[in-house]
């Protein structure tokens, strides 16, 4: 069986009708969260915010980076604030994160020997790393990005941007920008 075969038949099994109520699409809580795609985080950061389905706007990628001021985390965030009533931005980072890792040589070795074009690896500016987002602390990741929300000319300046730290060990969150 494959993994999409797994993943349909788990999906008939979930699927009952009228179990789950329609939810509006704006956020119950007026918040977004825009946080890292590790897979610790899932259905554990979200619990240990008290967040539920509906009540929150979440986008997540690889180490809640920002690398293009104007792309799709800011687009993301501009239709959640102006489409979908969004009153405050959490940027949350966690420990021990992956990006914080990226060794960009071995990369981009791995990417050659699954047939990458080196061209192609060797045209992303400025470099591979910096393209990936890659950072040295999460604390400083979450401060930065949470600095470039704060200051882009499509972003509010009545939008509160918080930036937090998450433990994907225990759950807690230690706040590193207050937004407000």
């Amino acid at each position: 069986m494959t993994l999409l075969d797994k993943v349909l038949t788990n999906n008939e099994k979930f699927v009952k009708p009228g179990a789950f109520p329609p939810l509006p699409k704006d956020p119950k809580r007026q918040l977004a969260i825009f946080t890292c795609m590790d897979t610790r985080l899932v259905d554990f950061l979200e619990p240990a915010m008290g967040i539920k389905r509906g009540d929150a706007k979440v986008i997540k990628n690889a180490g809640n980076t920002l690398v293009d001021p104007n792309g799709g985390v800011i687009r993301s965030l501009v239709a959640a604030i102006f489409l979908l009533g969004v009153e405050e931005i959490f940027v949350i980072g966690h420990k021990d994160c992956g990006m914080s890792s990226v060794d960009a040589e071995k990369l981009k070795e791995k990417m050659i020997a699954r047939g990458v074009d080196p061209s192609a690896i060797d045209s992303l500016v400025p470099d591979l790393g910096q393209w990936m987002g890659a950072f040295a602390c999460p604390e400083e990741n979450v401060e930065r990005v949470t600095q470039i929300i704060r200051n882009s000319p499509l972003i509010p300046k009545d939008v509160p941007v918080h930036g937090l730290i998450f433990c994907p060990n225990d759950g807690h969150l230690e706040v590193i920008v207050r937004g407000y």
